[in-house]
């Protein structure tokens, strides 16, 4: 199916391209969540007419501000540990954005992303949160260790 792709999509393509996908992924995903619109005659006019439109809202939407605010942000999370500094657990991404929101970051889980996994150590780690497609921000997350 062919759509016209009314967002960014990550791997898919950039705002105003008409790209061929699978019907479900259209019909399920893109075309619902109002990522994409099938790419009729219509549809390519009208989209024509509002693509400067689109195009200021897709920017609007590109989290730079809160993206500037938050590199370089320190998150102190504390967690029961043992004496050689092992975590009994982990801390995940969910601990994470709930500590960011607490700090007047509203980042969801889904946009925390863990190169090395669950943190499951006592010490600093470097997590990245996506806050766009574009807007990659590297925040620093300090883990300390809660004797029991």
């Amino acid at each position: 199916m062919q759509i016209i792709l009314l967002d960014k999509v990550v791997n898919l393509g950039n705002l105003g391209e008409i790209v061929r996908v699978k019907d479900g992924y259209a019909r399920n995903f893109l075309i619902p969540s109002g990522r994409a619109r099938r790419a009729t005659a219509t549809a390519k006019q009208e989209f024509e007419v509002k693509r400067a439109e689109l195009e200021k809202a897709a920017a609007a939407k590109l989290a730079q501000a809160l993206g500037e605010k938050l590199s370089g942000t320190s998150v102190k999370l504390t967690q029961k540990a043992g004496v050689d500094g092992r975590l009994f657990g982990s801390v995940t991404n969910a601990d994470i954005s709930e500590e960011l929101t607490k700090n007047g970051y509203p980042v969801a889980k889904a946009q925390i992303r863990m190169p090395n996994g669950p943190i499951k150590v006592v010490g600093d780690s470097a997590v990245s949160v996506a806050l766009h497609t574009d807007v990659v921000v590297d925040i620093t997350v300090s883990v300390y260790g809660e004797t029991v």
